[in-house]
């Protein structure tokens, strides 16, 4: 079978016609919605489907290895990326291969799998994407790509539902458009402010991969009744803190922001170092089949902690923790307003336009050009759109976090 016929097969498996994984109609129905919402599925596909791709499974591992190779390396960008996701779909023997050859978004420059959200974007060209905000259902939408496309069908990357509080404001984060629940799977994480909108906490769904930054970090249950599933993250892990000086008489200019990533070291910019990167969602359906004949026992010792902090910092942060600083702009006094070099990715003024740089110390041994370069930078091109381009060592949850601080209402600070 040639490489084209390969791929073409492939891609049937999406709607449902193809010989790989014959589906029913509701099957192929959910399945194209979940390719819609998601980067890929992140999970397994049932024992019943293992027998009907029996045939595809007992590939030889070496000519499996090179199919899964070319694959990776002729289908760069989406939507046609979805045929590596279609590949790791097949079966058990396929996804552990495509994980093996799929590399970090910081080493290849790609994002394919949903973990990719979760780890550092690449170090030298930046991912460019866009936020599209619908003010009538309170969502955000993060789609990868420089601006919308005209047949509106840019691949979604991450979704966030606002939600008004008597104490604030959370950004609920999610993989899904249509589904906000912080007991589904599809939930990753969530932003949280304080009355103010002053204060901002953003908290991931799974605990830090860096043992050292989980001690940095805090944790709170994220339901108040017992668990659908008792495989699903129960937990939500404090990241980081997003901090607005407050500017009531309007008199410093522009918002001055700063963010102190809890789980990123200040050495992951140092020359040489790295950044922590989660390989795998802490739920997966290896570990719920696995514990599924446990999860059919009743725990009677299950204790209700409602959102109350489990655990605080075993530290405050400090000089070891990243912290961003907005990049200060200069005043130009022919437009006679603050002005900022977005290299044409921002186009409409706004108070939410910001850019942000490392603010490190001379004892931290940074290089003055790693000090200037941008980590992430966010603007406003037109109405309800933004966009939002951001580096290592920051991921697209963290980055997209960040942005979400920006939409919340700050009159003490404006």
């Amino acid at each position: 079978m040639s490489l084209k016929s390969f791929v073409r097969e492939l891609r049937e498996m999406k709607d449902g016609i193809g010989s790989i994984s014959k589906r029913g109609e509701e099957g192929s129905r959910h399945w194209r919605n979940r390719t819609m919402s998601h980067i890929a599925p992140d999970q397994e596909p049932s024992p019943l489907e293992l027998i009907q791709q029996g045939r595809w499974a007992n590939l030889p591992p070496e000519l499996l290895l090179d199919i899964i190779r070319r694959v990776e390396e002729s289908e760069t960008s989406w939507p046609a990326r979805a045929v590596v996701v279609f590949c790791a779909s097949v079966c058990r023997s396929w996804r552990t291969i495509t994980k093996e050859i799929i590399r970090t978004p910081e080493q290849c420059g790609r994002l394919t799998f949903p973990i990719s959200l979760k780890q550092p974007g690449p170090r030298e060209s930046p991912f460019q994407c866009f936020i599209r905000r619908d003010r009538a259902t309170s969502t955000y939408l993060l789609y990868f790509g420089l601006v919308p496309s005209e047949d509106e069908k840019d691949k979604l990357l991450l979704a966030a539902k606002r939600v008004r509080r008597a104490a604030g404001t959370d950004f609920i984060i999610s993989l899904a458009a249509d589904d906000f629940s912080r007991a589904s799977s599809t939930y990753v994480g969530k932003l949280r402010s304080n009355f103010l909108g002053t204060k901002f906490s953003i908290y991931d769904s799974q605990p830090p991969c860096d043992p050292a930054a989980r001690q940095n970090s805090r944790s709170s249950r994220r339901f108040r009744s017992k668990q659908v599933s008792p495989r699903v993250p129960a937990c939500n892990y404090s990241v980081g803190t997003i901090s607005y000086e407050l500017n009531v008489l309007r008199t410093r200019g522009p918002r001055r922001m700063q963010c102190i990533m809890q789980t990123i070291p200040v050495s992951s910019i140092q020359e040489g170092g790295t950044a922590p990167t989660p390989t795998s969602f802490t739920y997966s359906l290896d570990d719920h089949l696995s514990s599924m004949s446990d999860s059919m026992r009743k725990d009677s010792t299950t204790k209700d902690f409602g959102s109350k902090i489990q655990s605080e910092p075993a530290v405050r942060a400090s000089d070891e923790s990243l912290v961003l600083k907005n990049k200060a702009p200069r005043w130009h006094e022919q437009l006679q307003c603050w002005c900022l070099n977005f290299r044409g990715r921002v186009t409409v003024a706004s108070v939410k336009n910001f850019q942000l740089v490392a603010a490190v110390d001379q004892s931290h041994n940074v290089s003055v050009e790693e000090q200037e370069k941008v980590i992430l930078q966010f603007g406003k091109i037109g109405k309800d759109i933004f966009t939002m381009d951001y580096h290592y060592p920051l991921s697209a949850f963290q980055a997209f976090a960040i942005c979400l601080s920006s939409f919340d209402t700050k009159p003490a600070c404006e």
